[in-house]
């Protein structure tokens, strides 16, 4: 069995409406939102990470291809 559901009540522009109506058949709609809230999720927290890697990078010191791939195989080894 799936997660667990949860009611929600909110609005949707009417063109958005139409186009699920005649896309996606009445049992598979709540299935499609959630798909499609999980992306646009997804997105949003992966936006915010990189927005923090930026804010970051001014501070941070570079590093060459090779330290970075000795820094991973290090990393590896420790896992």
């Amino acid at each position: 069995m799936g997660a667990p559901l949860k009611k929600l009540n909110f609005f949707v522009e009417e063109d958005i409406q139409r186009e699920m109506e005649a896309l996606v058949p009445a049992g598979q709609r709540a299935k499609v939102i959630n798909e499609a809230l999980r992306k646009e999720l997804l997105r949003l927290k992966r936006d915010k990470v990189t927005d923090r890697l930026l804010a970051l990078k001014p501070k941070s010191t570079a590093l060459s291809r090779h330290e970075i791939v000795e820094a991973l195989r290090k990393d590896r080894k420790r896992a």
